[in-house]
């Protein structure tokens, strides 16, 4: 009896040591990048009132030190170097955790639906263009790493997610957000520096559903969020708010990051009012989780698509809201698709300009690179002379493009509000000069690419398109 007492005493201490063990969530592990040159957050659970120490292998002489609360909850901060690697981290309360292959670097968030979901190696009949040469030449040694959040639903804010952090294996490549992949791709080639992604994904959803109940009960009374005191899950993910926030946003923060990407909008269509104040609460909200207030955000406008109706205005309205956020949200930027569209599909396969703009902004803005303005020409007024119409745009450094050619989609109204295309050509360094069609002979109101699938025939100097506007409100 004494003996099996003894067994079962031995088998409990066992028991205790493992449950003692330091445990990371998901977030952490081997390959990862943690962000270089400031303090980064590191968190977990442990055997309660223990103490926790880390030992970063770039400093092995500046580990920190901490302990877990009466629940066993720890978190600390770690100072990084400048960008290098690769590291170890050990992470310690008695019983070692190792992670290895840790690189210092620029670590972004990159979040939205379908679009930003679409992996290099395209969906099922829909390629990404390019996606042969880049998946095969992905190579290990460039130190381009992302994780990708499985997906999930709650109605509350978990502790935990379900991702692995992946080395750019042509495999992992293959799998990764085809946008996101690009914009890291190309920050890692100008920068030279690791560049870690943290994607966080799910297509056919709306950005409620990636806010949190604080923010959406706070501004948005018209969501009912009744079903989250019923702890009921909803079935329809794609337009309920709260649920993705919760399993596939929380349980990430506070990883330290750099800052965030944003390609969404098109389950949104039909709310432009809404949307635009949605937007500038999820930027809020994102930036206050992070406790950065100035975090950079940029985001995808959406591409030209039928949506069932060519010519159709549901599209352009959610656009014109997007273009609104930009001015409404600090240190933000809109990267403008009209020239990527496809009408028949709504998943465009030129998503190596997608990423890239978004990557020319942030090395514009978060990192200074200012040899080029990365941004689109934007409509800023418009005046009428001896029978014609003057439109002048901002960000026309350089000056508008093409010069001396014609330009589609441009369109004028008189006092009756219908709409005939116009001719139009630039006319000097940032003015385009309409001509008025012989239907309207007392202009109000002009367009530029204000219908679903409306194209692109408006540049800057260095290729970016012009973001499609109206100068009335009807």
């Amino acid at each position: 009896m004494k003996k099996t007492l003894l067994t079962l005493a031995v088998m409990c201490a066992a028991v205790s040591v493992m449950e003692a063990k330091v445990t990371l969530p998901h977030i952490f592990g081997d390959n990862m990048v943690l962000q270089q040159q400031t303090d980064v957050r590191f968190w977990g659970t442990a055997e309660p009132s223990s103490k926790v120490t880390i030992r970063p292998s770039w400093d092995r002489k500046a580990s920190v030190a901490v302990f877990a609360d009466a629940d066993g909850k720890w978190q600390a901060s770690v100072s990084t170097p400048a960008a290098g690697g690769p590291y170890s981290v050990e992470i310690s309360d008695g019983d070692r955790t190792v992670l290895e292959n840790v690189l210092v670097g620029e670590v972004w968030f990159c979040s939205g639906q379908s679009n930003m979901e679409m992996p290099v190696k395209g969906f099922d009949c829909q390629p990404v263009e390019g996606s042969a040469d880049v998946i095969m030449g992905a190579e290990p040694s460039v130190p381009i790493r992302f994780c990708t959040v499985s997906k999930a639903t709650s109605v509350t804010p978990l502790e935990d997610c379900k991702t692995e952090w992946m080395v750019n294996s042509p495999e992992a490549v293959a799998g990764a957000s085809a946008t996101a992949y690009f914009f890291g791709q190309y920050l890692q080639k100008i920068l030279d520096v690791p560049v870690g992604l943290v994607i966080s994904d799910w297509g056919g959803t709306a950005i409620e559903a990636w806010m949190d109940r604080e923010t959406i009960a706070g501004s948005f009374p018209e969501f009912d969020l009744s079903f989250i005191d019923r702890g009921e899950v909803q079935k329809n993910v794609s337009r309920t708010p709260t649920q993705l926030y919760n399993a596939m946003v929380a349980p990430l923060l506070p990883y330290t990051i750099k800052g965030f990407i944003w390609y969404q909008g098109e389950t949104n269509i039909g709310r432009p009012e809404q949307y635009r104040r949605l937007m500038s609460a999820y930027a809020g909200m994102m930036r206050e989780r992070w406790e950065n207030p100035d975090m950079p955000f940029y985001f995808v406008q959406i591409a030209p698509h039928s949506y069932g109706d060519s010519m159709g205005l549901g599209a352009a309205y959610l656009r014109e809201a997007q273009l609104q956020s930009w001015k409404d949200i600090p240190n933000s930027g809109m990267a403008v698709t009209m020239d990527l569209g496809d009408n028949d599909c709504i998943h465009p396969a030129k998503k190596r300009e997608v990423g890239e703009r978004l990557a020319q902004m942030a090395l514009y803005q978060t990192y200074g690179r200012k040899a080029i303005n990365p941004y689109s020409p934007v409509y800023s007024s418009w005046e009428v002379r001896d029978g014609r119409i003057f439109v002048k745009f901002t960000h026309a450094d350089g000056g508008l493009s093409p010069l001396g050619h014609l330009l589609d989609g441009f369109e004028v109204a008189g006092p009756d509000k219908v709409f005939h295309p116009a001719t139009a050509r630039v006319s000097r360094w940032d003015t385009v000069e309409v001509y008025c069609p012989e239907e309207v002979t007392e202009p109000v109101a002009v367009r530029y690419g204000f219908h679903n699938t409306a194209g692109a025939s408006l540049y800057n100097l260095y290729g970016i398109p012009a973001s499609p506007f109206r100068t009335d409100s009807w």
